[in-house]
């Protein structure tokens, strides 16, 4: 979430080289179909996601990847690239969407190298401190679950 508006946002990572960062901000609806494919979350019936997976499943469609190609008026686009008996195809999507459907069919993901260069954002790099912080705030965490009422009278 980014604070303070509350904005959900993807954030993606190269893989290797630079490992530069691409935020983009989504809607809930599509935060929540991420992260309940990410969870492994199956619905009692299928959501537009799901449905989406299963008519390409059930076509013999394969999509291969996903690439987020550009950024114009501060709004991302997106390709599926498709294969099947059809042959090769390139549809159109809001990476939200690509996304969801990639995290549902294991494809892989990627940022056009030209995006990246505009609006990638190096990782910054970790102190030494960082993991002690970490650290410090699991130790307040795990005082705050196990600390009475009592523990505080005189």
């Amino acid at each position: 979430m980014e604070l303070p508006a509350n904005t959900p946002v993807v954030l993606l990572r190269e893989a290797t080289g630079r490992r530069r960062l691409l935020p983009i901000l989504i809607g809930s609806p599509e935060a929540q179909a991420i992260h309940s494919a990410l969870e492994g979350q199956l619905p009692p019936r299928p959501f537009t996601h799901d449905l989406f997976r299963n008519t390409l499943n059930t076509l013999g469609v394969t999509l291969d990847r996903v690439v987020i190609t550009e950024i114009r008026d501060h709004t991302y686009y997106a390709t599926l690239h498709l294969s099947g008996a059809a042959g090769d195809h390139t549809v159109s999507a809001r990476p939200s969407d690509a996304i969801a459907l990639a995290v549902r069919l294991g494809s892989e993901i990627f940022a056009e190298d030209t995006l990246l260069d505009e609006v990638g954002q190096v990782e910054p790099a970790l102190d030494e401190d960082d993991d002690n912080e970490e650290e410090i705030l699991d130790e307040f965490h795990d005082f705050i679950e196990s600390v009475k009422p009592e523990d505080f009278e005189s």
